[in-house]
């Protein structure tokens, strides 16, 4: 009996839903997954600075986690340029051959591959 009224939550309503509404819901579910970006300290900051102007002046491949306001991204890829005037990172994504662009403080980690 009890199999057969356990409540689905709202899956079970999706069916009645118009397709916008069923949009919604999932950006409202993807609200309450939010990840915090979080506080970078000093020496990670300088780290960071130091591995991107490595990356950059000896053209080596970088995995780059970044936070897009959401949650924690990855790219790998190559750095082509970095404006410090506009505090961005510029590259190009080693799979795709995309160019890319992160701001500097969206950056939570890299790694040199």
């Amino acid at each position: 009996m009890d199999k057969h009224n356990k409540d689905r939550g709202t899956i079970k309503w999706t069916s009645l839903m118009l397709p916008e509404h069923v949009q919604l819901v999932k950006e409202l579910w993807k609200e309450d997954e939010r990840v915090e970006k979080g506080i970078i300290d000093e020496q990670k900051a300088v780290e960071i600075d130091f591995l991107l102007q490595r990356a950059l002046n000896d053209n080596l491949t970088v995995e780059i986690i970044f936070h897009n306001g959401f949650e924690h991204e990855h790219r790998c890829g190559k750095i082509n340029s970095i404006c410090s005037l506009r505090k961005e990172l510029h590259g190009t994504e080693e799979a795709t051959k995309h160019r890319f662009t992160l701001p500097l403080n969206d950056i939570v980690d890299i790694t040199i591959l």
